[in-house]
């Protein structure tokens, strides 16, 4: 028996001993490799599963290394249109900023991955779900409580459950021989998906300094963007994008669509992100992120609502788009809260169509300017022309005593000589 089995057996006692069949979220790195194996030699059977999101790894390697390391069954599902379709697009339409920065990015997948792994369990009628997550990070909050928010399968976070280190996860598996990158030092520890690209570790952690120019991947340093700027035009029905004139190319597939605007906008330097974040568990970290996509249409959006919706709609909208957001966040993804929260956004959506053109150059996406047939703005009230305008100057005067007459009252009542 391995020292690492040994500590983890002694650690959990028959705690785990009605457990038969597991369904892993698997990536094929050290933490989920080394966890299968695990479970394996404790005569649990192991059902891996393996979501693309557009994290851009070799999904079929992935697969094969499962298979290699003799699990049960794996399971490779293609997730990006659904990511794209029923995460992406209701955080699009909530201006999803996670404390005014982030587009939780991760935090969107995670509830996927959970829907998937309950499904697969169900499927495969297993008594438990596991996954990678630290007893540091958010993602324990969101996958445990997805799990248990629709199945009643226990749910095992073995790196934090069972205390496993780098050092001795990476003994082990040079022990048995297992598939995996055995690499001690890693200066970055990566998270991405469609959405979105997270960075944390070594340097990143020190808030003082600058993100490392080696951390980005998605976004050219904005001071090497080209020197011309490039408009794009985004065309949205109900609130999302359903099709953008990309530097003369006519995107239509919502998982193209964000791609491909990826590609363009990250090429400018547009979606860098670094902040100070609050996360779930009760801490500050330095987080740095890339979303160039994000970056591009989360502003178009908000700029179009503008054009659209009424004053007491996006007063009240901007404090269903924060709450939206903090649930995202924290892993309340299937909260009675945040479905209740998206009826009511989904009903001011219903009218925000239209097109916005932004402008990406040297880091920024700038909207230049609008369209919409749904637009409450009338340049015959607004206009100071008087050849053009139909406002009665007049009127103000009449407008302005009613609304402010019960403040002055007040005033002169409290403060002044009228008291």
């Amino acid at each position: 028996m391995s020292k690492l089995l040994d500590k983890v057996k002694k650690k959990i006692g028959s705690s785990y001993s009605g457990i038969k069949k597991c369904v892993v979220a698997f990536s094929g790195g050290l933490d989920t490799t080394v966890i299968c194996s695990l479970f394996q030699e404790m005569d649990i059977e192991i059902v891996t599963v393996t979501l693309d999101i557009g994290q851009g790894d070799d999904i079929k390697e992935i697969e094969a290394k499962a298979n290699r390391f003799n699990v049960s069954k794996h399971y490779t599902i293609d997730a990006k249109k659904e990511f794209a379709g029923d995460f992406i697009f209701p955080a699009i339409k909530a201006n999803c900023l996670y404390e005014g920065s982030y587009p939780n990015a991760t935090a969107l997948g995670r509830p996927l991955i959970v829907k998937h792994l309950v499904e697969t369990g169900r499927l495969e009628n297993a008594d438990a779900v596991a996954h990678g997550s630290t007893g540091k990070g958010n993602d324990q909050v969101r996958i445990d409580n997805g799990v248990r928010a629709l199945s009643d399968m226990k749910v095992i976070a073995p790196v934090r459950d069972w205390e496993l280190w780098r050092d001795e996860e990476i003994e082990y598996a040079r022990e048995k021989n297992l598939d995996v990158n055995l690499t001690r030092d890693k200066a970055y520890s990566f998270d991405h998906n469609l959405w979105g690209r997270s960075m944390e570790c070594g340097p990143i952690e020190k808030p003082d300094l600058e993100v490392p120019e080696d951390a980005y991947e998605l976004t050219a340093n904005p001071k090497d963007a080209p020197d011309e700027p490039q408009t794009v035009e985004l065309f949205f029905e109900n609130g999302v994008p359903i099709r953008a004139d990309l530097a003369g190319e006519l995107v239509t597939d919502p998982v193209q669509l964000i791609m491909k605007l990826n590609k363009l906008a990250g090429k400018h330097g547009v979606g860098r992100i670094n902040h100070m974040e609050d996360r779930v568990v009760g801490f500050k970290s330095r987080e740095s992120y890339e979303s160039p996509a994000a970056l591009a249409i989360l502003p178009a959006h908000k700029d179009l609502e503008k054009f659209i919706l009424t004053k007491d709609e996006l007063r009240l909208k901007a404090d269903m788009d924060i709450k939206f957001s903090e649930m995202a966040y924290d892993g309340k993804w299937f909260s009675p809260v945040r479905h209740a929260i998206n009826a009511f956004i989904d009903e001011t959506q219903k009218h925000v169509n239209g097109s916005v053109k932004v402008r990406l150059f040297k880091g920024s996406a700038t909207v230049l300017s609008r369209k919409s047939g749904y637009s409450l703005y009338s340049r015959d009230m607004a206009s100071y022309d008087k050849a053009t305008t139909t406002w009665v100057q007049q009127d103000g005067e009449v407008f302005t005593r009613l609304y402010g007459l019960d403040y002055v009252m007040g005033y002169k009542r409290r403060y002044g000589k009228g008291k």
